[in-house]
Parts: C-alpha cells; sequence; structure tokens
C-alpha cells in the first residue's frame, strides 16, 4: 500500500516510532518497530518534521487501538517536503488558534479535521444540488461574471475598468438566468458573485457563491418555492446519508423537515415579532436576531412571502391586487436566511415602471428590456448562498468558517 499525506505527530517510544499520517480520506497510524521495519526507514523518523509531506509504502494490520483500527508498517518513507519548523499554527488544534491567524495561514488550517468536515459537507451540499435539478430536466449555464450595469440596482458594485469603459463584478447572474430561462425553460448555476457592502458580519462576505435556479412557464412564485424546498430537503438527505463521519466530528444531527414547508407573510412575521417587543416596521429588513426568535414561532424550516414590493429588487413582479407587495420569498433555516427567491416582471412596460420606480435609467437595461419583447413566458426563480446553507448545516457560527478563501471588506488574501 502506498500512502501519501502529512506528519502531523511523530512520537518514539524506545524501539518504537509512531506518525500520525494525516490524509484527506482521514488519519492513519504508521507504526515502525525496530525489529520489523528496515534501519534506514527507523532512522529517517528523526529528520522528519511535522506536517513534512510524506509518502509511505508499507503494508496495514490490524490494531484496535489505532486511529481506524489499522496501523500501516512501513517498508519505504520518502519525504516529499520537509516542513519549515515552527509551525505558524497547530493543525492537531492541541493548541487553538484564532479564526484570523487560522485564515492568514489557511492552507494549513485545512488540514485540519474539523476544517476538512466542514468542507467535506459543502462538496455534499453542491454535488446533491446538482444532482437534483439534472434528474429534474434542469440545464446548467455558466453566466457572466463582468457586467455592464448593476444587476440589482443600489451602489454596493465593485466598479472595474474594462478596457475604454466601465464595467462591475455581478452582485447576481439574475439578467442572464432569466434570459437563458425564457429560452431554456429550466436553467441552474453555480457561480460566485460580489457586493461591495461594508458589513463586518458574521453572516457577511463581500464574494459568495449562489446556487441559483430559473423556470419559465410558471403560474406564480409557488412553482419554484416548490422545487426549492424539495431540493433543500434533498441536500439536508444527501448530507445526512453520505457525511455520517462528518457530522458526528462537528456534533450535528440533521433533522428532516416535513414537505411543504410552513408559509409565512412577512405582514404576519412583523406583526408577530411586534408582539414579542421587537422594534420593527413594515418595510424593514429581518435582522438576524428576529429571523432566530421567528424560528423559535414558526420552526427550522420555513418561508416568509408577500414582501414590501420596495423591499426587494426592480424586477421583481408586484401582486396583481395589492402593488405594496410582491411575490418574493425567503426561505429561514435555522434562524438564518439561506435563499430568497421572486417571480420575475416579464412585461417590458411594467418593468420600464418598476425601474423607474427604483430611481435608475431604463436606457441602461435596454438589452434586458428588449428580452422580454418577442415571447417571454412569465417566469420565477431563486439563490442559494453557499456558504450561508454550510453554516446552518455544519453549526459554524461565522461564515468565514464556510469559505475556503474568505473575502471581507478587511481581507484580501490569501
Amino acid at each position: 500500500m502506498r500512502i501519501n499525506g502529512f506528519a502531523e505527530e511523530i512520537r518514539k517510544l524506545g524501539g518504537i516510532k509512531f506518525i500520525k499520517l494525516h490524509t484527506v480520506s482521514g488519519d492513519i497510524q504508521v507504526t515502525l518497530p525496530k525489529e520489523k521495519v528496515p534501519k534506514d526507514v527507523f532512522d529517517l523518523v528523526d529528520k522528519i518534521t511535522r506536517q513534512s509531506a510524506l509518502t509511505v509504502t508499507g503494508k496495514t494490520r490490524r490494531n484496535e487501538e489505532a486511529p481506524g483500527g489499522k496501523e500501516l508498517i512501513p517498508r519505504r518513507i520518502e519525504i516529499v517536503s520537509l516542513a519549515e519548523t515552527p509551525l505558524p499554527l497547530e493543525p492537531s488544534e492541541k493548541t487553538p488558534a484564532e479564526l484570523e491567524t487560522r485564515l492568514d495561514w489557511r492552507f494549513l488550517d485545512l488540514r485540519t479535521e474539523k476544517r476538512l468536515a466542514v468542507f467535506r459537507v459543502q462538496n455534499e451540499i453542491i454535488r446533491s444540488f446538482r444532482e437534483y435539478l439534472i434528474k429534474n430536466g434542469f440545464f446548467e449555464i455558466q453566466p457572466p461574471c463582468i457586467i455592464a450595469s448593476a444587476s440589482e440596482g443600489g451602489a454596493n458594485l465593485f466598479k472595474i475598468p474594462y478596457f475604454e469603459k466601465e464595467a462591475y463584478l455581478a452582485q447576481s447572474p439574475q439578467l442572464y438566468k432569466q434570459m437563458c430561462a425564457i429560452s431554456l425553460e429550466k436553467v441552474f448555476m453555480i457561480i460566485p458573485v460580489w457586493r461591495a457592502e461594508k458589513f463586518n458580519k458574521p453572516t457577511h462576505l463581500n464574494e459568495i457563491r449562489q446556487l441559483d435556479i430559473e423556470m419559465s412557464f410558471v403560474q406564480s412564485e409557488e412553482d419554484v418555492m416548490r422545487v426549492l424546498e424539495n431540493v433543500f430537503v434533498h441536500i439536508l438527505k444527501s448530507v445526512k446519508k453520505n457525511c455520517k463521519k462528518e457530522l458526528k466530528l462537528l456534533n450535528r444531527e440533521i433533522k428532516i423537515p416535513k414537505l411543504p414547508l410552513k408559509r409565512v407573510t412577512y405582514t404576519q412575521a412583523v406583526e408577530r415579532l411586534k408582539k414579542q417587543g421587537e422594534e420593527i416596521e413594515w418595510g424593514d429588513d429581518f435582522s438576524k436576531s428576529q429571523e432566530e426568535k421567528l424560528s423559535k414561532m414558526f420552526g427550522d424550516a420555513f418561508f416568509i412571502k408577500d414582501w414590501p414590493t420596495m423591499a426587494k429588487t426592480f424586477y421583481t413582479m408586484p401582486n396583481e391586487k395589492d402593488d405594496k407587495i410582491c411575490h418574493a420569498f425567503d426561505l429561514i433555516h435555522n434562524g438564518l436566511e439561506i435563499a430568497s427567491g421572486t417571480q420575475r416582471i416579464h412585461v417590458p412596460d411594467l418593468l420600464i415602471k418598476q425601474i423607474k420606480k427604483f430611481g435608475m435609467d431604463p436606457e441602461n437595461f435596454k438589452y434586458y428590456i428588449d428580452c422580454f419583447r418577442f415571447g417571454a413566458a412569465p417566469h420565477a426563480g431563486w439563490s442559494f448562498g453557499l456558504e450561508r446553507i454550510t453554516m446552518t448545516i455544519t453549526g459554524m457560527k461565522n461564515i468565514r468558517e464556510c469559505c475556503m478563501f474568505p473575502r471581507d471588506r478587511n481581507r484580501l488574501t490569501p
């Protein structure tokens, strides 16, 4: 057997030496009894430093006291790369490091069991998301990340030079996924987006990954809400089934909610919060603490729908009977908003009206508005925040724990 890994721990007990070898598949104990391994291999251990990259070749045998119930007796050890000392942080976590230090040395931090568990769960979230949608006839697309104008309005955009013009990093793939959906009917994507918001909160980053869908020929936003709750439950079931070891390490138990999820109107949520003594007015967004309170009222996973029109984006379809509210919804899981969506405006004149209402110039969106002049069916969609759903599943308290290389107001490296 040939195994690649990192020397996490090295111990010497008289005539026997041990290397705890960290691999992406799990730790394995390399045992070197002096009388059973070549002398050069036994002596080589004294030169190995912690976190050195090694290739170990040998035979495995059962040992109930070793990690995983087996150990590797080497006949050859190759030092692929000798690690310098001292280490900037301790991947074994015997000496805990502050989050900022761990992020400064993220490549070492990713060798810890807990961090590996978080990103194994995240990997399963992505895999199961894609699996469900492909099986249900969705077409994966790759929209651009450099755009000419604001996707969702507002000033929270990163401006970049683009030859003789100005461009922006996309704050959303919204306009492009709509353009694809009106031709391809059902589309999905996994894509980075950027928000230039000057937040420094444990639930916000300036670069995030979104898991999006868009569907045309819908009757209302309820059509995509049903897809969302089914995808959500499929993800939870997949993580519960395929990440048992990781969930145990993170001390997490996944609860699978019954479908359909509870639908709560925005107005009902505001009224319930007011009864609890919360200072909130109709039209305000919910704070994290308010989302946590709503979860205690309505359960681990539920929708908030029928939002105030001006609290959402310009392309959201207003309610036909009362244009102060719109066809929009959020999904709350374990006290945190993890997804949001809307039915979109597919009528050009109404879209122009709403763009003006939101204080923007329709001329900047001409290419977008024109898409709906040639047979655009009613359509709707939603977006998961990958790091946020990773938070609510793994129990991490800071979103930076759920992003391999987070970008926030203060961090641009590594």
